[in-house]
Formats: structure tokens, sequence, C-alpha cells
């Protein structure tokens, strides 16, 4: 029997749990003030602060540190590695510290398990980050040389997702192909084909369907344009990534918020929320040609998934390529104790970082 802390960072929140095997002790999200976030000068510079408030909620819990088996976190921007658990090494540790591909709260639960971990001598681990590159190499290529697509994406919860779906329909993921599809503050549209995913959008900075508050691909020229009419670059990354999509037109990323002034009657809001649903229901087109057409299942997974009214838009659109299956939420809590469970079972090996 294994006793697991998990430890999962978001932007404003940090989310834990402790498990006895695959059975919950207990859950909680840890909820940050902005205002508080906001006096640290770096995501890196949060770690002990958060570190100190998950080792509070655990002894709240009545859970002893000294029973715990390992330590799971959510991976972050650190170097493209393929699908799997990691522990958390010397190597790891810096990587996440300085943000290797960018800063992203998800850089944080690393750190927090493996400094937890040192003090109770037991070993750190991180599952499928969200920089899991399983491209095929055409997928790279773009009409810029010197500019090549990357793999940055909801990893973690896609690929439980697309296990848990195979488990459904009988089959093993390695025999699955799948289009995966996370709906949240940014959006991730990946081709998976027997086990690997090769390809899929840049969801944090990059290319794909617009979302709630990231740009996804947009025109070059008056991209260029852009840049060069004043704006700081960390003034472009700030309105790319956070101040974009549908936060840009309509004043919010709130989903909920969005569609109570769509059932009030806001046509703008209606036009603008189904131009996200278009532009999504395109990219996933783009990734039934890379699997060609031999799909077994779209599954449509993330919070916004809970929204019938874009549910429909998108199934309307695509339901002509193959059977959609519905996964809302995320599973990255379960998804972070499947596979340091599986790895302390000896089911699968344990990958390294270098």
């Amino acid at each position: 029997m294994f006793k697991l802390l998990i430890i999962n960072p978001g932007s404003t929140s940090t989310k834990i749990g402790v498990f006895e095997d695959e059975n919950p002790i207990f859950e909680e999200t840890i909820r940050h003030a902005s205002e508080k976030i906001a006096e640290f000068e770096t995501i890196a510079s949060q770690y002990e602060f958060r570190k100190e408030l998950v080792l509070k909620s655990v002894l709240e819990h009545g859970v002893k540190l000294s029973d715990l088996s390992a330590i799971v976190a959510r991976g972050g921007l650190v170097k493209p590695i393929q699908s799997g658990i990691y522990e958390v090494n010397d190597a790891l540790f810096f990587d996440l510290s300085i943000g290797v591909q960018g800063q992203h709260a998800s850089n944080l639960g690393g750190l927090i398990a493996k400094k937890i971990a040192d003090e109770l001598g037991i070993k750190a681990y991180i599952a499928d980050p969200v920089v899991v590159d399983e491209m095929d190499e055409i997928a790279r290529i773009t009409g810029v040389p010197e500019l090549k697509r990357a793999s940055i994406f909801h990893a973690l919860n896609q690929k439980a997702v697309a296990r848990l779906v195979a488990k459904n329909i009988g089959k093993k993921y390695e025999d699955c192909n799948f289009i995966v599809i996370h709906l949240g503050g940014g959006v991730s549209v990946g081709a998976h084909k027997k086990g690997k995913v090769v390809d899929v959008n840049n969801a944090l900075l990059g290319d794909g369907p617009f979302s709630p508050e990231r740009a996804g691909t947009v025109p070059s020229g008056p991209l260029i344009n852009l840049c060069y009419s004043g704006f700081a670059k960390k003034d472009i990354e700030k309105k790319f990534y956070g101040k974009s999509g549908m936060a840009a037109y309509l004043g919010t990323s709130n989903c909920l918020e969005v569609t109570k002034r769509i059932e009030e009657g806001d046509e703008f809001a209606a036009f603008i929320y189904e131009a996200m649903a278009y532009n999504i229901a395109k990219e996933i087109g783009a990734m039934a040609t890379v699997l060609s057409g031999e799909i077994d299942r779209i599954i449509i997974t993330g919070g916004i998934a809970y929204d019938g009214r874009i549910v429909k838009m998108l199934t309307d659109r695509i339901g002509f390529i193959g059977k959609v299956e519905l996964v809302p939420g995320e599973e990255e809590i379960k998804a972070l104790v499947e596979r340091g469970l599986q790895y302390l079972r000896g089911e699968i090996e344990i990958k390294h970082y270098v």
C-alpha cells in the first residue's frame, strides 16, 4: 500500500490531495489572493510560500508526513521530453526554477515536491508535463525555417482521458487513434496516434484556435505591424497570453459569465463564442487529416466541456468526422496518482531528465 501526496499548482490556486493507493484521504484547492501572488517577482519565488501552505493543509487533515511514500506533482515548462514519470533530480529542479521554456505556475509543482520530499527522505516526481513532445518531425515544419512548431499542451489531462476512453471501449491506448480537445483558459487539440501525440497546437503562447484568454494563430502581417507599433516584448507576450481571445473581445475569460450574457440576449457575445467554437472545430478537422481519417473517438474534455452550448456547436461541425466522447472537467489529480502508482508498482519505468 502506497500513500501519495499530489500537488497541482495553478496561477492563483494549488490543488493538493493525499491518496492511499487510488483512494483519496482528502483533496483540497488552496486559493491564493491575486494581491499576494503579485508580491513575488517571479513564479519560481513563490514555491516556499506555497510549500508551507501545502504542509499546513496536510497536517490539518491529520496525515502524518512520515507516512508518505512519495510526492507526485504536475510538471512545468522544462525541455521537451517523452511522456512518462520523472524523478525531480537536480537538473530538473534547476530547469523548473529558471523556466527553460517560459514562466508558468506548473513549474512550481516539481519545486514544491522536491523540497518537501528532501526533508522527508523520500522521492519527488513529475508526470506528463505540458512539454511532452512526441510530434512527428513533419509536424514541426513551418514556412519559415527559423520558426518550428512546438509541443506545449495539456498533456497530463489529454493522456489521462485518452487512456480512460481506450479502456472504456475495450482497447489499449497504444492501439487507438484519438483527437483530444482540452477546453480551458487555453485550448489544445491533439492527434493521438497509437499512444503518441504526433501533432498538437502550442496552447501556451503559440498556434491553434483562439481560446478564452489566448490568441492562437493570427495573420503574420498584422502581427509584425503590431510588434513594431510601440509595444515592448513583454507587453506583447502579456497581450497574447492572458489578454487575448474571448477576453479581448468581451472583457472576460469567464465562460459562465459569457453564457449568462448570451442567455440575456447579448448577440455580440454569442457571435464571439461561436467564433471560438468555429476555430476549435477547424483545428479538429486539421487533426483528422493528420490521422488520415482513421479515428476511434473524438474526445472533448476540460472545464468548458461542461457547457452544453459549446459542445453542441462543436459536435454540429465535427460529428461527421467520428464518434464524439465527452469527458468534462480535468483528471489531472487522478492522472498523477495513476502515474505514481504505475511506477511504484513496477508497471512502468522511471524516465531520467538530463
